[in-house]
């Protein structure tokens, strides 16, 4: 496996390439123009730019996360295929630098939703919290205002220029279905992998987090069948799978199940856990295994299993020592370095057993 830490660019992350350096093991910057709003074509200068910035810290830059999907293509409108032109343009032009993994999620309005992003624990950390009685009832407007008060960073999927017209965009979801979804993503799909593979790119789709449906707005990529869906909507192995374990995790899914039923479609890796309770809330958690709801120890099994060479990265960590002060919600330095190390010696662990075996 390849490990990766998520960074926000120069400028735009309070933790510095010479830190991330710093973690044992990790080769590779998983990044993104997190100034591009979703429809836009990518600059080359940009694209450029940041290449050469994570390459001249000694790091590979092989996988995006993300090239945001513009609404309308979620939609199905018919300005959707300007769009998806511009999508196209963007994977020509990643190729063209050696980008190798594209990660993208095709859920509507939101990226990711959670009630607050500071909850206590009980060790006096903090961390992201899903409280589901809290979001079903509270009004999408309301939520963000929340957010908005509570930290003064951006946030991938909570970008103000996405979010400023929320009560149109969910007007034009009204009466949307779950097929609907399924047939947009069929259509984008046909449209941009021929594009990947030409360029040599992998698309890694993410899960729906949480993987069930929020606002009423329909959620597609949540279960083992659902992902099997997807897989068969474009069967080729350009057509793949972001698999984190905490957006599956937020649900009974069978992680370990889930990725040796799929491990030769999965590009990238996203491992963290999150601890579920009884009434539908979670909350992100350590990685150790004891500490959440998602068998950590048995995804890197599965994954050693199958010799697994793709690209992984340690997905949000809690709060740790004060970073909350300065960090981004979910992506402090402490926690996901120590997740790094928990997933670098499981998987260390096995591969000294597996010697002694021989």
């Amino acid at each position: 496996m390849k490990m990766n830490f998520r960074w926000y660019g120069e400028g735009n992350d309070e933790i510095s390439l010479d830190k991330v350096k710093q973690i044992p093991g990790v080769e590779g910057i998983v990044w993104s123009l997190h100034d591009m709003a979703a429809g836009e074509l990518w600059p080359e200068e940009k694209v450029k730019q940041a290449i050469n910035y994570i390459q001249q810290h000694g790091f590979n830059a092989d996988v995006v996360e993300s090239v945001n999907i513009h609404e309308d293509i979620k939609l199905g409108l018919g300005s959707r295929d300007q769009y998806i032109e511009k999508y196209k343009e963007t994977l020509r032009l990643l190729g063209k630098y050696g980008v190798k993994v594209v990660c993208y999620n095709f859920m509507p309005v939101f990226d990711w939703t959670r009630s607050d992003l500071y909850k206590d624990l009980p060790d006096g950390s903090n961390a992201l919290f899903f409280e589901k009685s809290k979001i079903s009832k509270i009004d999408p407007i309301e939520l963000i205002e929340d957010m908005a008060k509570n930290t003064d960073v951006t946030m991938p999927g909570w970008e103000p220029e996405r979010l400023s017209h929320l009560r149109e965009t969910f007007k034009k979801y009204e009466g949307f279905t779950a097929e609907d979804l399924w047939s947009n993503l069929k259509h984008f799909l046909q449209e941009i992998i021929p594009v990947a593979e030409e360029s040599g790119i992998k698309m890694a789709i993410h899960p729906d987090d949480p993987a069930f449906p929020i606002f009423g707005l329909p959620r597609i990529i949540t279960n083992k069948e659902n992902i099997g869906r997807f897989l068969k909507l474009v069967d080729n192995p350009h057509n793949g799978l972001t698999i984190c374990t905490g957006s599956l995790g937020s649900i009974a899914n069978d992680l370990v199940d889930i990725i040796d039923s799929f491990h030769d479609r999965i590009h990238f890796m996203h491992i963290r856990n999150v601890k579920r309770f009884d009434n539908g809330d979670f909350i992100e958690s350590s990685h150790r295994t004891c500490d959440g709801s998602v068998d950590i120890t048995g995804v890197v099994r599965v994954l050693h299993k199958h010799n697994y060479e793709g690209y992984v990265r340690p997905d949000h960590g809690r709060h740790i020592w004060g970073e909350e002060q300065w960090s981004r919600p979910g992506y402090g330095l402490y926690d996901r370095a120590l997740g790094i190390m928990y997933i670098h010696g499981t998987w260390d662990s096995l591969e000294q057993l597996k010697g002694e075996k021989a």
